[in-house]
């Protein structure tokens, strides 16, 4: 069982920048591919980014360019570094871990870009 904990939400301006993260419990956090989704307000949960246990990345359309994932295995954590951000980037992010058939989510962390 791995419990992810998402944190480092909050209001931030168009334009501006925001670092969230996932702390994940367990000691084999390593062997698992870790991503971010989001929930826009009205809308269905779509994918943001992942990375593979090996680093290799990926990023949704909306979000490349502007949005870069990375991990710390020692410290159990992904984070989600988010710049220039657009109103429309407003959603809740989730984190998920999956490894195989496994496949944990975190509650989730608003995101909201206003003025």
């Amino acid at each position: 069982q791995v419990q992810l904990v998402e944190s480092g939400g909050g209001l931030v301006q168009p334009g501006g920048s925001l670092r969230i993260s996932c702390e994940a419990s367990g000691s084999t956090f390593g062997n698992y591919g870790m991503g971010w989704h989001r929930q826009p307000p009205g809308r269905q949960r779509e994918w943001v980014a992942v990375i593979g246990s090996d680093n290799s990345t990926a990023y949704a359309a909306a979000v490349k360019g502007r949005f870069t994932i990375s991990r710390d295995n020692a410290k159990n954590t992904v984070y989600l570094q988010m710049n220039s951000l657009k109103a429309e980037d407003t959603a809740i992010y989730y984190c998920d871990a999956q490894w195989g058939s496994l496949r944990y989510w975190g509650q989730g962390t608003q995101v909201t870009v206003s003025t």
